[in-house]
């Protein structure tokens, strides 16, 4: 049986992650801080949530910034909310934090004062929202463009690659849903939220065998 480790770095609802990777029979499925543990996983779970700053502390101080680095470069990896950001460069939240950067980019606010056709929107952007599916990707099987995926965020990723954004999102302003490269994976929604099409991206993510 394969093993999926969800990163616990003190950051995350990460029982939610490892409840619905269990429910979609993605293997023995470890909620783990340990290094070797990680290491030895078939598949990584990367999720977040919370200030980037601290999130970046104790990411650093557990060594977790070159693990992931590590881990992701050779199997199946997905990066999730805040575990997406963690991924870009940088991050303007807290007056500017680096982050691990496996993909180029930053990590942008939606600002205090959005207008869309008259209408104020609020931030965070809190809610079900659509994707569209820009490049074809595995973790897209059976899940049709344009579906509905539950976010929770007030940054948003600019990309500096346009071609490593699989999915976009809107919601004042464009912005990447999802990054995909090689075997690493990551999305600004959260699956474990998003009922069937989250369930089945999952699913997809413990069928996947990295090669994209």
């Amino acid at each position: 049986m394969q093993t999926v480790a969800v990163i616990d770095y003190g950051m995350g609802n990460l029982h939610s992650v490892a409840k619905a990777l269990e429910h979609v029979g993605a293997g023995r499925v470890l909620v783990t801080s340990d290094a070797q543990v990680i290491r030895e996983a078939d598949r990584v779970v990367f999720p977040g949530v919370g200030a980037i700053r601290d999130c970046m502390a104790e990411i650093k101080r557990l060594g977790f910034d070159t693990l992931v680095r590590e881990v992701s470069a050779d199997r199946p990896f997905l990066g999730i909310c805040v575990g997406m950001q963690a991924l870009l460069e940088h991050s303007e939240e807290n007056d500017g934090v680096d982050c691990i950067g496996l993909f180029p980019g930053k990590v942008r606010f939606f600002g205090k004062d959005m207008v869309e056709d008259g209408e104020p929107l609020k931030v965070p952007h809190m809610g079900w929202n659509e994707v569209q599916q820009s490049v074809a990707h595995p973790l897209w099987h059976n899940i049709a463009d344009q579906a509905r995926f539950y976010f929770v965020h007030s940054y948003y990723i600019e990309a500096g690659k346009p071609q490593q954004v699989v999915g976009r999102g809107h919601y004042g302003k464009d912005f990447a849903a999802a990054l995909a490269d090689g075997s690493r994976f990551a999305v600004q929604f959260h699956p474990e939220k998003s009922h069937t099409h989250g369930l089945q991206l999952l699913q997809n993510f413990a069928a996947w065998d990295g090669r994209w």
